[in-house]
């Protein structure tokens, strides 16, 4: 499965959420830098499809805010 996931790093309130659109945020508490936050994105959707993070895979925009990963189930 792919998911597209639009990234808010350094928030306050971490946590997951769809938008209208079918748009999934995920906020993390981990800065945009050394791919802190793209570690923690992969962890938090690891969490919420409840895979281990080891299936979740960064497919593109690794330096962007919206990413898209595969998800083996």
């Amino acid at each position: 499965m792919k998911v597209e996931v639009h990234t808010k790093p350094g928030s306050r309130r971490p946590g997951i959420e769809r938008t209208a659109a079918g748009l999934l945020t995920v906020r993390v508490r981990e800065p945009a830098r050394d791919g802190q936050a793209n570690t923690a994105v992969i962890r938090a959707l690891a969490e919420e499809y409840g895979v281990p993070p080891s299936k979740i895979k960064l497919l593109r925009g690794a330096g962007a805010r919206v990413k898209l990963f595969a998800i083996d189930e």
